[in-house]
C-alpha cells in the first residue's frame, strides 16, 4: 500500500493487513466461479492472476491480468452480491490477501483514509478498463499487442499466447504474426 501512494500510516496499514485472509493458490486453482457471488477483494502479494469470462460459443476471454502488487475482484458481484459472469484462477502458484465485504467495509469506517485509498483505486481501474475499451476498438492488432508490453513488462514470459491473443480479442495466428514480424524487424 506505501508503493501505492497512500496517506495510510504504517499502523493503519498494520490493521489493515491484519483483517485479511492469506491464501496460497496454486497454479490453474480457480478462486471465484461464473455463477458464485464475489465474496473478496482480493490483493496479489506474489504470483499472477487472471479474470476471464466464457462466451456462448464456448471460448475464452481473457479481460484482466492481475501480476504482484495489484488489486482484482468482480466489483460488479461484490457490491451487488449478485452472481458473477467472470471466473478468476491463479496463472501461478501465488500468494494473495483477501478481504471480505462484511470485514472490508468495517475498515473504511474505522480508518477514512481507506475509503480515499480504495475509491482512487477504483477511479484507476475504471480509467484503465475504458483507455483498453478505447485502445481495443480503435487501434491496430499490432497497436493493441505493443501496448500490452508496454503495460505488462516481462509477462509474456509466464502467459501462454493463447491468453495473450485473447486478452487482444486477435488470433492466435495474427499474434504469431505480429511477433514474427517485430522480431523480423529488431533482426535488421
Amino acid at each position: 500500500m506505501k508503493a501505492q501512494d497512500t496517506t495510510l500510516s504504517n499502523e493503519e496499514i498494520r490493521l489493515v493487513g491484519a483483517a485479511a485472509i492469506e491464501k496460497t493458490v496454486y497454479k490453474k486453482q480457480t478462486l471465484l466461479q461464473a455463477g458464485e457471488v464475489c465474496r473478496y477483494k482480493v490483493f496479489i502479494v506474489k504470483g499472477l492472476l487472471r479474470t476471464y469470462r466464457i462466451g456462448a460459443d464456448g471460448s475464452e476471454h481473457v479481460v484482466q491480468f492481475s501480476p504482484e502488487l495489484t488489486w482484482t475482484t468482480d466489483g460488479e458481484s461484490y457490491a451487488n452480491r449478485t452472481p458473477s459472469s467472470y471466473s478468476i484462477d491463479a496463472l501461478e502458484d501465488s500468494q494473495i490477501l483477501m478481504w471480505g465485504r462484511d470485514r472490508f467495509d468495517a475498515l473504511l469506517d474505522q480508518i477514512p483514509a481507506l475509503k480515499n485509498f480504495s475509491d482512487r483505486l477504483i477511479f484507476r481501474n475504471l480509467n484503465a478498463s475504458r483507455n483498453r475499451i478505447y485502445k481495443a476498438i480503435s487501434s491496430t492488432p499490432t497497436e493493441k499487442y505493443e501496448d500490452f508490453v508496454k503495460t505488462y513488462p516481462g509477462l509474456l514470459l509466464h502467459i501462454p499466447l493463447r491468453m495473450v491473443a485473447s486478452y487482444l480479442g486477435v488470433s492466435l495466428k495474427t499474434l504469431n504474426r505480429i511477433r514474427h514480424s517485430q522480431l523480423q524487424h529488431e533482426v535488421k
